[in-house]
């Protein structure tokens, strides 16, 4: 998939899915910091957190990422302007993510065909411009197309009117709503659960 896109600057920008032979633009747009903090798009696919995730923090996640990246066993889309990252969404399955079962305030009934949008990241230059919207229409799109019924996403509620983009790594409601997403379960106030059907 491939789809043009518009931005606040004169630049266009393109959004396209990721394919294995991306890690050299993973490792461009994450930067040394591996996104945030050493994640590498790692914590919803790890079972467990505490002192085995502060231990895999950094090298050992970018080894175990790029080799999920490389093995085409990553869902996710890419905003690219003049063929230089960014913007990046993940998602997949559900059942992709056991770290999210850990998280009781997301706690939802699944199957199989339930997915599940999990990470946003936008580096401070290409905020503002409308890229986060058009990464999750791309993703969801995606989504519906390899097979989903139903899709999650699990936004954070900003408690002033602008939160430090490292809290938003999963996206705000108002940005799942306008991509027609709906609020379907709301377990904690501050973590709604949004689901979109086929």
């Amino acid at each position: 998939m491939t789809q043009s896109g518009s931005s606040a600057s004169a630049d266009a920008w393109t959004v396209r899915t990721l394919e294995p032979k991306d890690w050299p633009l993973v490792e461009r747009l994450f930067g040394t910091n591996g996104a945030c903090g050493g994640c590498w798009c790692m914590w919803p696919r790890v079972p467990k957190g505490g002192r085995s995730w502060e231990e895999n923090k950094g090298a050992p996640h970018r080894k175990m990422f790029r080799q999920l990246v490389q093995d085409d066993a990553v869902h996710a889309v890419f905003a690219l302007r003049d063929d230089e990252p960014v913007g990046w969404c993940s998602f997949g399955p559900r059942s992709d993510f056991p770290r999210l079962e850990t998280v009781r305030d997301i706690q939802t009934r699944w199957d199989d065909e339930t997915w599940s949008i999990v990470c946003f990241f936008i580096p401070a230059r290409a905020r503002g411009q409308g890229v986060a919207t058009r990464l999750l229409e791309a993703a969801t799109e995606c989504a519906f197309a390899l097979g989903a019924q139903v899709i999650e996403g699990y936004p954070v509620v900003p408690k002033k009117d602008r939160m430090p983009a490292a809290f938003a790594w999963t996206g705000v409601p108002e940005l799942f709503r306008r991509a027609g997403y709906r609020a379907w379960r709301m377990p904690s106030a501050n973590r709604p659960v949004y689901r979109l059907r086929r």
